[in-house]
Parts: structure tokens; C-alpha cells; sequence
């Protein structure tokens, strides 16, 4: 105590060079957890995104995450109903799980032959209700409400594309879409007139066509191959596009009813679904889940190998995305560290050459090199300690205001400005861990000129001008 009440006076002595370097520690020990803050934040909105679309869990045919792009309908699951009725009747997955739905993705064709355009896309077909019911999860209360599914209420052949296939399907008219560019015609040169004949043809076929039933100008035709391999039809009105982030994604999604997209792909025959969504009530309740769904797969797995996959294995851009942000959060802590190190080592360095003979008084009348050390550590420990616990408080001070702001942000791979936050407050682990850590590297850079101090010759020392 008597060594830690020296060491705050010290402090005190020289408070200009004291608050100084308290500053430098203060504003870095802000910085590392404002941008924490926001990477927090980034971390939060993209697992929230996720679980609002596909949920924490799903269960596939155990080759279907390697090999079902291929040929999805190849990876479906045969009574799927009986074993989501296992999951719901189970008296501990009961308590955890939010929303149980199926969902049977196949690939395709588009057309739109009102305008002789066609291509390949990829189908899913989803429960609506309890996709909306999904939208709503936001176990970390970022505010971010999605509208509802727009399938809900929506007639059995209503379907939504991506803003890509409405482009390429020449829907843009018909669904309003803004800035959906048209494709340039190429200027063909002017030649000799069509023969008589072939414009008389021509005429009854525009006849014809005009006096046909109308269709649609949102109507396409779908093309897949059903279980037995023959193609099927199926006719969807395009209610909807919207945008899914990636490029490559947004020209090839379509989404529609289950019902329709079961009786697209098997007819007649008994009806699969490639995945069921399995939403929990948080996030950390993903292990135990696991673990107790898989004595209820193992009775569903005798004819049909299956496995359960949780969202971070499903998207691997999250992890990568997590990964690079902790990766950046380290590099800018060590920067910050090492500007805390040398800034706290040259404040202890000229506390020492100040006080040379203060040092050799405290050796004569008896107190021991060891003394001498942990003196002068202990006055490094106090700097970092305040300094970190003021860069605390500024933080949290920063991170309301910006909070308060009404700042946006558009997430990697969303379509959607979310509100931008910094979450500090809360974050107890990575506040103590940023404490700590300059805690100790204020220790650190304080020892060796604690270790020079108590290395001076008495002598010498007392006689230090």
C-alpha cells in the first residue's frame, strides 16, 4: 500500500507528462473498442440476416451441401413431415426451437416467350407464413424489421425472381423495376423487301396473335425435370423481384409456393423437400440442439443418410468475413499496443533520469533494488490502468453518440441500408481483454526502466547532477 501511494505521488509530481501519456493511452484504448464496436456490430447483423433466411440449423440429405447443386431433387428427403413432427413433439428441442420448415430447391428454366427470352435458374419453394414468422428474430435487438414474405397471401402461382431474371426475362416493364436497363437492339441494314408471300404470313400470324387470349406481362413459364426424369411445365406470375446481393445469385433465384414447386418437380409422386430450416430462440443454444437432434435423425437415416449443418458451415463468406475483421481488430491492437509501449517506456525513462538522486536516497537509507523496481512498475501499471479505464468511459461516450446519430450501413451481401451501431456497451469480453491487454503492456514498457533504476551505483546516483 505504502509503494502504491508513493507511486500515485510520483505521478501527481509531473502531472502535464502524467496526463499526457494517461491521453495517448485513453484515445488508443477508445479506438481499439470503437472499431471492436463495429466489427461487433458487423458480426451481429450478418448472423442476423442469416438466421432470418435460412435459420440456425438444417437438416439434408447428408451429400446434398457437396454435391446437390448439382442435381438437387437427387438429395430430397422422403417423409419429411413425420420427422419435423418428431422435432416439434421433442420436449427439449420444444423449448428451443423457434420455426420448423421444409424447403425444396431444384434447377431450371425460365421463359418468358411473350418476349423470346429464356434462362436457367435456380428454384426454391418455402412455407410463406413461417418465413415471415423467420423475418422476425432479432435476438440482438438491431432494430432491423424486415417486411413480410411477400408469397404470404399471394395466389398458388405467384413466384418472386431475383432482379437479375427480371432483367434478362425482359420483366422490368411489367414489375415496374427502376433502373433495369433494356437491351440495345443492333441496327441491321436496310435491304429488299420481304417477299409478298411471307408478309401475308406474317400479317395472319399478328392477326392471330392479337385475337388470342391475353396473357400476363409478368407471366413465365418453368421447365424442370421431375423425379422420374420427364420434364414439367409449370406457369407463375411474377408478383415480385428483388435484389439478392450477389450478382451470380440475384440472375438465377426464383422463389415460389412449396405446394407449387412439389407438384413442379414430382407430380404426382410423393412429395420431398432438399432441407428443413430450424430456427432457434438463440444462438448459443446451436450445440445442444445438435446434440439432441441426432438420436431423432439417426431413426429417419435408415433409408436416407442424413445430416444437420448449422448456418456458419452453410455460409462460409460469414466466417471469412468474421475471420478478416479479427484479423484486422489484431493488427490495429498491436499497432496500438506498441505506439502504448514506447509512449509509456520514454514517460518511465525520463521519470528515471529526473529522479537519479531521489533513487540513490531511497538505496541509502536501505531500500532494496526489488523496492526500487516495483516502484517504478507499479507507476507504469497505474498510468495504464487509468489510461485504459478512461479510454473505456470514452468509448462508451463515442459509441452513444454515434448510436444516436441514425447512421446507415449496407452489410456485405445485403440489398438493404441497415442502422449502423457500435456496439460497445455489453461487450464485457472485449472490453476486460482490451483493459488487460494494455494493462500489460503498460507493465511491460515500464520494467526496463525499472529494471536501469535499481541497477544505479548508490555513489553515483547521490551524486547525479
Amino acid at each position: 500500500m505504502m509503494t502504491l501511494n508513493l507511486a500515485l505521488r510520483n505521478l501527481l509530481r509531473n502531472r502535464r507528462r502524467s496526463i499526457a501519456t494517461l491521453l495517448a493511452m485513453a484515445i488508443g484504448s477508445a479506438s481499439i473498442l470503437l472499431f471492436g464496436g463495429y466489427s461487433t456490430n458487423i458480426n451481429y447483423t450478418m448472423l442476423t440476416a442469416y438466421v432470418q433466411s435460412g435459420g440456425h440449423l438444417k437438416i439434408q440429405h447428408r451429400d446434398f451441401y457437396l454435391y446437390g447443386s448439382g442435381d438437387p431433387t437427387a438429395y430430397g428427403i422422403a417423409d419429411y413431415e413425420k420427422l419435423m413432427a418428431a422435432i416439434k413433439d421433442d420436449e427439449v428441442l420444444r423449448k428451443m426451437v423457434l420455426i420448423v420448415t421444409p424447403t425444396l430447391q431444384f434447377g431450371g428454366i425460365a421463359g418468358n416467350y411473350s418476349a423470346n427470352v429464356s434462362r436457367t435458374i435456380v428454384g426454391n419453394g418455402f412455407v410463406a407464413p413461417d418465413i415471415t414468422k423467420m423475418r422476425l428474430w432479432d435476438e440482438y435487438d438491431l432494430g432491423n424489421k424486415p417486411p413480410m414474405f411477400p408469397l404470404e397471401g399471394a395466389p398458388a402461382d405467384a413466384a418472386i425472381v431475383g432482379t437479375g431474371v427480371a432483367r434478362v426475362l425482359q420483366l422490368c416493364d411489367a414489375l415496374k423495376l427502376p433502373s433495369c436497363p433494356k437491351p440495345e437492339k443492333e441496327a441491321k441494314p436496310e435491304g429488299a423487301a420481304i417477299p409478298a408471300d411471307i408478309a401475308q404470313l406474317s400479317a395472319l400470324e399478328t392477326t392471330a396473335a392479337s385475337t388470342a387470349t391475353p396473357t400476363s406481362a409478368s407471366r413465365i413459364e418453368v421447365l424442370a425435370g421431375n423425379s422420374r426424369g420427364t420434364p414439367n411445365v409449370a406457369s407463375l406470375d411474377v408478383i415480385r423481384a428483388e435484389r439478392q446481393g450477389f450478382k451470380e445469385f440475384d440472375e438465377v433465384y426464383v422463389m415460389m409456393h412449396l405446394a407449387q414447386t412439389q407438384q413442379l418437380v414430382y407430380g404426382n409422386s410423393s412429395p420431398k423437400v432438399t432441407s428443413i430450416m430450424l430456427q432457434l430462440r438463440s444462438t448459443a443454444q446451436i450445440p445442444a440442439a445438435t446434440a439432441r437432434l441426432a438420436p431423432i435423425l439417426a431413426k429417419f437415416s435408415v433409408s436416407q443418410p442424413l445430416a444437420v449443418l448449422d448456418f456458419q458451415t452453410l455460409n462460409p463468406f460469414y466466417v471469412q468475413t468474421i475471420q478478416l475483421f479479427d484479423t484486422i481488430f489484431g493488427f490495429i491492437f498491436a499497432l496500438i499496443g506498441a505506439i502504448v509501449l514506447f509512449t509509456v517506456s520514454n514517460t518511465m525513462n525520463t521519470a528515471v533520469v529526473e529522479r537519479t538522486v531521489e533513487i540513490g536516497t531511497l538505496r541509502a537509507i536501505g531500500l532494496r533494488r526489488g523496492g526500487i523496481r516495483w516502484l517504478f512498475v507499479t507507476e507504469g501499471a497505474l498510468l495504464g490502468l487509468c489510461g485504459a479505464l478512461v479510454g473505456v468511459v470514452l468509448a462508451l461516450v463515442l459509441s452513444a453518440i454515434a448510436n444516436r446519430m441514425g447512421l446507415t450501413w449496407l452489410p456485405p451481401g445485403s440489398v438493404d441500408a441497415l442502422p449502423l451501431t457500435l456496439t460497445v456497451w455489453g461487450e464485457t469480453k472485449m472490453i476486460a481483454g482490451t483493459t488487460m491487454g494494455l494493462l500489460l503492456i503498460a507493465v511491460v514498457s515500464a520494467w526496463w526502466p525499472a529494471y536501469r533504476a535499481a541497477q544505479l551505483n548508490v555513489v553515483e546516483a547521490l551524486r547525479h547532477v
